[in-house]
């Protein structure tokens, strides 16, 4: 069972969802304005939010970027009838682990949220070390030596996949499936967008990130 925030202003949605999530005997606190969201989602800790992009008086997006601020490591899925790219990339940029577009399937939502429930339960090293990098997977912090080095939620996951798969190279296809936990119709420019952003975090690392071409991304240490 987890706790479960449902942010999302249609009553029939809202009601539907619940319904399913408390059958699945989740526990369930609902609200249907980004203002009481703000309230919940700062004052109690839940195990995943479900977080409808357009909110009357604080949008879903600027739920997620707040809630990130505050360290606050729920698992967050976006609802949301964006599905342009650029829409997507601003979501997990924000820090969303994953989306569904409306219309969409309860069953779906159910099964991604015990997908990430399942897969946040997995990793248990509290700290993992390669060259000069290290994380603390308890406080979800990464230091380059002993300078922490600022990450978002979804860049603290690719650098641990990689880290765990270091010298092996991993496609874009496989990233998408173990970060973002979802069949992609589109290019795989998120993928490296966010690759982008944390090798340019890495730069004072003695590891790297490579590119290898048409294919995807290989973590290694910087003089292989």
């Amino acid at each position: 069972m987890a706790k479960i925030l449902l942010v999302e202003d249609e009553e029939s949605i809202r009601k539907l969802i619940t319904y399913d999530l408390k059958s699945a005997k989740h526990e369930v606190v609902s609200c249907a304005n980004g203002t009481d969201a703000k309230f919940e989602g700062l004052n109690q800790p839940f195990d995943c939010m479900i977080i409808d992009w357009m909110l009357p008086g604080i949008s879903g997006i600027e739920l997620v970027s707040l809630f990130r601020k505050h360290n606050k490591q729920s698992i967050m899925i976006m609802l949301t009838a964006k599905d342009d790219e650029e829409d997507l990339l601003e979501a997990f940029e924000a820090g969303v682990d994953d989306y569904l577009t409306k219309p969409f399937s309860p069953r779906e939502l159910l099964a991604r949220i015990t997908a990430h429930l399942k897969r946040s339960t997995v990793k248990s090293d509290a700290e993992f070390t390669y060259q000069d990098l290290r994380l603390d997977m308890t406080r979800r912090e990464a230091f380059i030596g002993h300078q922490m080095i600022e990450l978002t939620k979804k860049e603290f996951d690719l650098l641990d996949y990689l880290l765990r798969n270091r010298r092996v190279v991993l496609s874009r296809d496989d990233i998408l499936n173990e970060i973002w936990n979802f069949d992609y119709d589109g290019d795989t420019r998120i993928v490296d967008v966010h690759v982008f952003k944390l090798r340019t975090k890495l730069k004072n690392s003695k590891v790297t990130i490579r590119s290898i071409r048409g294919i995807g991304y290989v973590l290694e240490k910087a003089d292989e």
